[in-house]
């Protein structure tokens, strides 16, 4: 009984309305959870209900050998394929959905408004390239990006296996060195999520993380402005000889960052 009400707990708690959610990746993944409840709760209640039931109905008997029970053999297993078969199907549009898989897309598939964000994953830092800006960090404080338009995470790393994973949007990506993996949303409302990396990447592994700032459009093009321009200023720096190529220590003032150029995605 006592798992029975904990189950209804659980329930009541995840089949609140469908809101609230911070992107659409996060949405397609929670109401697939909520409608696998639908079947699951009233199936684990049935089990229950019935082992409930066997154990008041044959309390203090001896227990004694029983003849097979083909219909009843039967008739679990079809009742098993037939959950199966339901978990498949409304499991197979959220896994072909473009914002869940990984696979690669050419450039003019994309929307016109779409923004894409390479992120460079290194022992034990992100940097983070804005290609439509040219702007780039390197061992970033926070990454920005946009609300209400697609969002292209293309994401690699430099050294070892790395990923990134940022919990509260749904959004989970390994990252592979010498390959472009790609993360799909659209961010719906603002705010500061915490981006880590969630594969075991070498000894400083858990100081691994940063910030992704979700930010209005018109807010990110200012940013990514303000990047691009410290970009320009490293660059006049190091012509003049003031800083080391590959190691310029300039903070800027947007990223609060140290701003170098990073090698963008080919092709």
């Amino acid at each position: 009984m006592t798992v029975a009400i904990a189950v209804l707990v659980v329930a009541g708690r995840l089949l609140l309305p469908l809101t609230g959610f911070d992107s659409t990746t996060e949405a397609l993944i929670r109401t697939l959870n909520r409608r696998l409840l639908l079947v699951a709760v009233p199936l684990a209640l049935l089990v229950e209900g019935v082992l409930v039931y066997a154990v008041w109905r044959f309390r203090g008997g001896v227990a004694v050998p029983t003849p097979e029970n083909k219909s009843l053999e039967i008739g679990w297993t079809v009742a098993t394929a037939f959950v199966l078969l339901f978990v498949a199907v409304v499991s197979y549009g959220v896994l072909a959905s473009p914002f869940v898989s990984g696979a690669a897309e050419s450039a003019g598939e994309r929307p016109a408004d779409a923004v894409e964000i390479e992120i460079v994953a290194e022992q034990f830092n992100y940097g983070v390239r804005y290609p439509a800006a040219n702007a780039s960090v390197a061992d970033t404080d926070v990454i920005y990006a946009p609300t209400d338009r697609p969002v292209y995470f293309e994401v690699t790393a430099e050294d070892v296996l790395h990923s990134v994973h940022i919990p509260a949007l749904g959004l989970k990506q390994d990252a592979f060195p010498g390959q472009w993996n790609l993360l799909h949303t659209r961010l719906l409302d603002p705010g500061e999520y915490h981006l880590y990396c969630a594969e075991f990447c070498g000894v400083g592994h858990s100081r691994m993380r940063t910030t992704l700032s979700v930010v209005p459009p018109e807010e990110y093009g200012q940013r990514v402005d303000a990047l691009a321009a410290g970009n320009g200023t490293a660059a006049a720096n190091e012509a003049g000889g003031n800083a080391t190529v590959g190691n310029t220590v300039g903070r800027n003032a947007a990223g609060n960052a140290t701003v170098r150029a990073l090698s963008g995605r080919a092709g």
